[in-house]
Parts: structure tokens; C-alpha cells; sequence
């Protein structure tokens, strides 16, 4: 009988990740007026008012640490098409310690450029990191890694969490 009991403990402890790791959405039942909570998804053409889920990586899952980083000193990365090595080094390197980021794909003309340019005294050199408003020009992961501790992010991305940037999946 012992056995058993511990086989559902066990059990109970193994799932009860399983249950909490639900999407719950919120909206508008445009017939009834009535607010719904589901972890299914609304219907078709239905506005989704809230979105609460707990998956790794969340918005809502971050830790503290990279929560207050990510507000005090937000992060940008500058890149181009043409930009493969060292941009993509640089991804790996904010995804990599869980930094939220957002990506800034430089073309020929356009407000991107004139932005990159202010922030580079006329360069158009890629990769350049912006965190906070302390732009950083080419890929140094010592450098970047320097900046990113000043912010007070943290070393590395907890497990399970969500890659930023253009290429996010």
C-alpha cells in the first residue's frame, strides 16, 4: 500500500507542472455581452481582451532581475540582410542569457538607417547593440557582455525561455 501512495505522489508532482502551464484567454462574448475565461481559444473574429499563460519565456515569466533590466535599459539590435557571422552571433548571445530584445533590420533607406546612423556618428556599421541608450558598434561579446551586466541583466536565459529578435520562432 506504501508503494502505491508514493507512486501517486510521485505522479501528482510530476503533472502539477503540467496543469499550471495553461493559457488562459479573456474576452467578450459579442452575443451575450458576457466576459469569458477559457483556455480555449475565442472564436473567430472574437477581440481577445487578455492573454495570461505561463510559458516559459513569457513576458510574464521573466525573472525579476530581467524584468527590471528589460524597463530600465531596453534592448536593441541593429542589423542587415547582408549581416550574417556576426549578427547572428550576436543574437545567440542576448538570446542566450534571456535578454528580451528588439531587432531593427537596417535597409537602404529609412528612418532604421537615419536612427543608426545618429547613433553610430555617421557609421553604417552592423551589428550595433543599443542597451538603455548606450549604443555599442560590431559584434565583442566581451563588450556586449559588459553592457548587459551594467544593466543588470542576468547571465543566462532560464531554462525553457523564448528566443527575441527578428527571428524568433
Amino acid at each position: 500500500m506504501k508503494i502505491v501512495t508514493n507512486l501517486l505522489v510521485v505522479f501528482s508532482l510530476a503533472i502539477a507542472p503540467l496543469a499550471m502551464a495553461q493559457t488562459i484567454n479573456q474576452w467578450k462574448d459579442p452575443k451575450t455581452g458576457n466576459t469569458i475565461f477559457s483556455d480555449q481559444p475565442p472564436p473567430p473574429g472574437t477581440n481577445v481582451v487578455e492573454r495570461r499563460g505561463t510559458e516559459p519565456g513569457a513576458s510574464g515569466q521573466q525573472s525579476y532581475a530581467t524584468r527590471t533590466a528589460a524597463e530600465k535599459f531596453p534592448v536593441v539590435l541593429y542589423t542587415t540582410a547582408e549581416c550574417l557571422e556576426q549578427c547572428s552571433k550576436g543574437r545567440d548571445l542576448l538570446n542566450g542569457r534571456g535578454v528580451p530584445f528588439g531587432e531593427k533590420i537596417i535597409s537602404s533607406e529609412g528612418p532604421e538607417l537615419t536612427e543608426l546612423r545618429t547613433l553610430t556618428g555617421g557609421e553604417t556599421v552592423v551589428p550595433v547593440v543599443l542597451v538603455g541608450k548606450q549604443p555599442f558598434k560590431g559584434f565583442d561579446p566581451a563588450a556586449w557582455n559588459n553592457l548587459l551586466d551594467l544593466a543588470g541583466y542576468p547571465k543566462s536565459a532560464p531554462y525553457g525561455s523564448k528566443p527575441s529578435g527578428a527571428f524568433a520562432r
